[in-house]
C-alpha cells in the first residue's frame, strides 16, 4: 500500500516546492487545493498547510474545516500556521515590520520532535505580513526569533505543528531536517518510495490495467513520452503502437535521429511526415493560441488516422507529468493560463479511447531518474524540454516554411555550440527565437534589413521556476558570428536575460 502526504494548497509559490523537498526525501505526496479536498483513507500518513498570499484577516480568505484533520499529522506552514492559530482563537495581526528573508533561531525546544537535531541560531526563511502575537492555552511554543516569539508551536497533546518560516526553500538551512523529522518521527513513513520502487510498482499495474489492450502513443522525441514509452513496453511489449509525427516544426534533423534512436530501442514504431499539413493549417496565423489549437488540432487529426490503422486499440497513452497537473487546476480553480499543448482535459469524443498517463504523479528530474533505473540512454535523458507545438511558438508573429528552415539553422548552431563547449548538459533548456522585427545591418559594403534570433538558455529543476543561464561571453560571440555569417536572413542576435517567474521560458 502506498504511503502519501497530502499537501494542501492555499496559493503559496512555494507550494511546489514543498512537494519536491518531501520527494526528495523519498516520501509520496500529492498536491491539492484547499477547496478541493481529496479522500483522506488509511494511506495518508500526515497532512501539510502551505502558505498563501492571503491574509487570515481578509473575509475571503481560503478556509477549511480543521475537525477533518483531526485524525492525522499536521504541519502548518506560515499562512497555515496563522490560520489554525485564529481558528483555534488566537490573535493574528499584522506585523508592524513586514516579516520577510533571513532570520536566526532565538529558541528551540530539541526536545519536541518536530526541532530534534534542530539548534538555536539555525538560519530560516520569513516571508509574511501577518504575525501570531498570542496563541490559546493548549499551545505550546517551540520556536522563536529576536523578532518572532511565535515561529514554531505545537497543539498540546496532539499531532498538530506549525511554523512562521519556510523549511522547503534552501535559505532554511535546517529546512530538510525539519521536514524529515515530521515525514519520519511524527508521521511514521517509511522513506521507500524511490525510482526503482516507481519503476516495480507502475509495471505491474500497467500490466494489470492493460491486460492483453493494444495501446497507441504519441512520441515526440522528448524525456517524458520516451519514458512513458519505455514503463509501457515493459508492460505489454508488442501491443504498445508508437506513433512519431514530422509537424514540420522539430528541431533540424530531429524527425530522422529520434526515429532511428526509438528503433535501436526495440519500440514498435511508425513514423508519419505531415509537415506539409500543419504548415497548411498555420498559414497567416499569428495569434499564439490559435497557433498552438491549430498544431493540435491537425496532430489529433493525424494521429487518429494512423491509429485507425491499429486494429482493436483502446488506450492512448500520454506523456503527462505532474506539473501539467498542477497547472491546470489552481485553488481558484481551473486555471485561466494553462496552455492548451498541456496534455490535460482529454480527448476529442470522437476518439472513443481511454487515457492511461503512467508518469502524471512525477516532476520531470523524476521523471529523469525513473527513465535512468529503466536503462534509457543518458543523450535521451539530457534531452532540452521541447514545447509540444514546436517552433511554432519560437516564431513570433505568422508561421511559414522560410522561417521555420531559418530558424533551424539558427538553433542547429545554437545547440551544436553549447554541446562543443561542454555547456549543453549544464543549461535546462536553451532555443533559439525567431523575432517578428527586423533591424538595419552592414554586410560587407551593403546596408542589410534582416531578421533578428533572439537566443534563451535557462537553468531548472523542473521549469515551474528558471533562472537565465550566464553563458561565456567567447561562446556566445561565436554563436552569434556563426549564426549571422551562415544562416541566410539573419543580421542580429540577441540574448534573452529574463528569469521565471516574472517572464516565461517560452515567449509564446
Amino acid at each position: 500500500m502506498l504511503e502519501k502526504i497530502i499537501i494542501l494548497d492555499f496559493g503559496s509559490q512555494f507550494t511546489q516546492l514543498i512537494a519536491r523537498r518531501v520527494r526528495e526525501l523519498n516520501v509520496y505526496c500529492e498536491i491539492h487545493p484547499y477547496n478541493h479536498l481529496p479522500t483522506l483513507d488509511p494511506t495518508v500518513k500526515g497532512v501539510i498547510f502551505s502558505g498563501s498570499p492571503y491574509s487570515v484577516r481578509q473575509d475571503d480568505a481560503p478556509f477549511v474545516d480543521l475537525n477533518l484533520f483531526k485524525s492525522y499529522p499536521l504541519l502548518a506552514v506560515c499562512y497555515g500556521a496563522q490560520f489554525i492559530a485564529q481558528q483555534s482563537g488566537g490573535d493574528v495581526q499584522a506585523s508592524s515590520t513586514r516579516e520577510y528573508g533571513r532570520a536566526n533561531l532565538s529558541y528551540v525546544n530539541n526536545e519536541n520532535k518536530l526541532f530534534k537535531g534542530i539548534h538555536i541560531d539555525s538560519q530560516v526563511w520569513m516571508s509574511h505580513g501577518d504575525t501570531i502575537k498570542q496563541v490559546p492555552a493548549d499551545f505550546e511554543i517551540i520556536a522563536s526569533t529576536s523578532a518572532v516569539k511565535v515561529a514554531g508551536y505545537q497543539v498540546k497533546d496532539t499531532q498538530t505543528y506549525a511554523i512562521q518560516f519556510h523549511p522547503e526553500v534552501t535559505h532554511s538551512i535546517d529546512g530538510k531536517q525539519l521536514l524529515e523529522n515530521f515525514l519520519v518521527d511524527i508521521c511514521g513513513c517509511s522513506q521507500n518510495w524511490t525510482a526503482d520502487a516507481f519503476v516495480e510498482t507502475t509495471i505491474a499495474a500497467l500490466k494489470e490495467k492493460l491486460g492483453n489492450d493494444k495501446v497507441v502513443l504519441g512520441l515526440s522525441g522528448g524525456v517524458d513520452s520516451s519514458v512513458a514509452a519505455i514503463l509501457l513496453h515493459k508492460a505489454i511489449g508488442q501491443n504498445l503502437h508508437c506513433i512519431f509525427v514530422d509537424n514540420g516544426l522539430l528541431r533540424k534533423g530531429e524527425f530522422e535521429s529520434v526515429l532511428e534512436q526509438y528503433q535501436h530501442m526495440g519500440l514498435n514504431i511508425k513514423g508519419i511526415d505531415a509537415k506539409d499539413r500543419f504548415l497548411s493549417q498555420l498559414k497567416d496565423v499569428k495569434d499564439p493560441e490559435l497557433k498552438r489549437k491549430a498544431i493540435g488540432r491537425v496532430f489529433i487529426e493525424v494521429f487518429d488516422d494512423a491509429a485507425h490503422e491499429v486494429q482493436d486499440v483502446v488506450w492512448l497513452a500520454q506523456g503527462t507529468i505532474y506539473p501539467d497537473i498542477i497547472e491546470s487546476v489552481s485553488v481558484k480553480g481551473p486555471s485561466a493560463t494553462i496552455k492548451s499543448h498541456h496534455n490535460v482535459g482529454g480527448l476529442p469524443d470522437f476518439m472513443k479511447l481511454k487515457v492511461v498517463e503512467p508518469l502524471n504523479t512525477l516532476f520531470k528530474d523524476e521523471v529523469r531518474r525513473v527513465g535512468k533505473t529503466l536503462g534509457i540512454e543518458s543523450f535521451i535523458l539530457g534531452r532540452h524540454p521541447f514545447p509540444g507545438p514546436g517552433l511554432a511558438i519560437r516564431i513570433l508573429g505568422d508561421v511559414t516554411a522560410e522561417k521555420v528552415a531559418i530558424l533551424q539553422e539558427a538553433d542547429a548552431i545554437y545547440i551544436d555550440n553549447l554541446k562543443e563547449a561542454g555547456l549543453y548538459d549544464k543549461v535546462w533548456q536553451a532555443g533559439a527565437i525567431f523575432l517578428p522585427v527586423q533591424s538595419v545591418g552592414v554586410m560587407g559594403d551593403e546596408r542589410t534589413y534582416e531578421n533578428v534570433i533572439c537566443l534563451r538558455a535557462v537553468e531548472s529543476v523542473d521549469g515551474m521556476t528558471a533562472d537565465w543561464c550566464h553563458l561565456p561571453y567567447p561562446v556566445l560571440a561565436k554563436i552569434s558570428n556563426e549564426i549571422i555569417n551562415k544562416v541566410r536572413g539573419i543580421n542580429r542576435v540577441v540574448y534573452d536575460i529574463s528569469s521565471k517567474p516574472p517572464a516565461t521560458i517560452e515567449w509564446e
